[in-house]
């Protein structure tokens, strides 16, 4: 790994990060730089590629955009310059339906949709520190996958700007219940298609 850096405070932004090489992929949480590797294995890709397909196929025609990693999304805390926001991550697939958030090369602000495919080195990271950035942004919908454990859980902002408890889809027979979006009305799956065996 390079060895970018650091502000004169100590923490990361995305004036750093858009200077490491483009062989390495990181995401900065609160300035904190977190290496994403090694590479996901294939039962990780299998999952991306699914709800990348399935949202692929339900938005076509409507204004949403779903995009997959690598992709940067830069969470400001504020209206702090793109190179002074110290939050860029990567979610395996997200949703924007507001065109004015993202360009060909990025996205700024919160998705209306992020999902995260759990893996051995990131697992943690997805379910505190994203789980956390990401409530923090106002993502309205945050979908976590296990393809080890096979199970989902999707989450959904209130309100009150907290994320609800979770509502999750396990299966210890292969039958699953059916998940249902909130946030993009009519997208539901059956949750056997993302874990099946090809």
């Amino acid at each position: 790994m390079g060895d970018p850096a650091l502000d004169a405070d100590g923490r990361f932004t995305y004036r750093h990060y858009r200077t490491w090489p483009d062989d390495e992929r990181w995401e900065l949480i609160d300035g904190v730089a977190y290496a994403m590797s090694p590479a996901p294995g294939a039962a990780h890709q299998k999952v991306v590629l699914e709800i990348g397909l399935l949202l692929r196929e339900f938005l076509r025609g409507k204004r949403c955009r779903v995009f997959i990693a690598p992709f940067d999304v830069l969470l400001p805390e504020g209206d702090e310059a793109d190179d002074e926001v110290d939050t860029v991550v990567q979610p395996d697939a997200l949703v924007y339906c507001d065109p004015s958030k993202h360009d060909e090369r990025r996205g700024r602000g919160a998705p209306d949709l992020a999902v995260e495919v759990l893996s051995p080195s990131t697992s943690r990271k997805d379910q505190h520190e994203k789980f956390e950035r990401y409530r923090r942004s106002g993502v309205r919908e945050y979908w976590v996958l296990d393809p080890r454990g096979k199970w989902l859980c999707v989450y959904r902002l209130k309100p009150d700007g907290n994320f609800d408890s979770g509502e999750l889809r396990e299966s210890w027979d292969g039958t699953y219940e059916r998940i249902e979006s909130k946030v993009l009305e009519g997208f539901g799956f059956d949750p056997a298609k993302l874990f099946a065996e090809d």
